[in-house]
């Protein structure tokens, strides 16, 4: 499984699960609150300069900026792989 942080830019995915590191509950309900569900279309649209902190998402019709590290907790499905199926 690819995690969202992975992703290629512009490259289309869809949610799989979002996991968050353990002792951090919190960050799966934000996460989970602001879109971040299974089957939902996302889309890594840029990455901060220098490092690749933070990162701009496109889940559904929303952005976001995500950090690395929550990017990390959100595990994803390029669509290049459905269609491979």
């Amino acid at each position: 499984m690819t995690q969202l942080h992975e992703l290629k830019l512009h490259e289309a995915a869809l949610v799989r699960d979002v996991v968050a590191p353990e002792g951090l509950p919190e960050w799966q309900a934000r996460l989970e609150e602001i879109g971040f569900l299974p089957g939902e279309p996302v889309r890594l649209v840029a990455r901060g300069a220098p490092g690749g902190d933070p990162l701009v998402v496109r889940i559904a019709d929303s952005t976001f900026a995500l950090r690395r590290a929550e990017a990390a907790c959100i595990e994803v499905q390029p669509l290049h792989e459905e269609r491979a199926r």
